[in-house]
């Protein structure tokens, strides 16, 4: 019998990764631009047939 193999994270591993991506906003690292900007291209890249038919993802404030 074949076991599936499925990644996780601990507990731990998610406060650490939320610590951090709150000191990378507190300090500039990330602001409302990139987010937007990631969003935009998460868009493009799940949504591309749209793209093909002249839909605009841009995220805009």
């Amino acid at each position: 019998m074949a076991t599936r193999y499925r990644p996780h994270i601990s507990l731990v591993g998610l406060i650490y990764i939320i610590i951090g991506l709150f000191i990378a906003w507190d300090r500039g690292y990330i602001d409302a631009s990139l987010i937007r900007r990631l969003g935009s291209a998460l868009l493009a890249v799940f949504l591309w047939f749209l793209i093909l038919l002249g839909v605009d993802l841009h995220i805009t404030a």
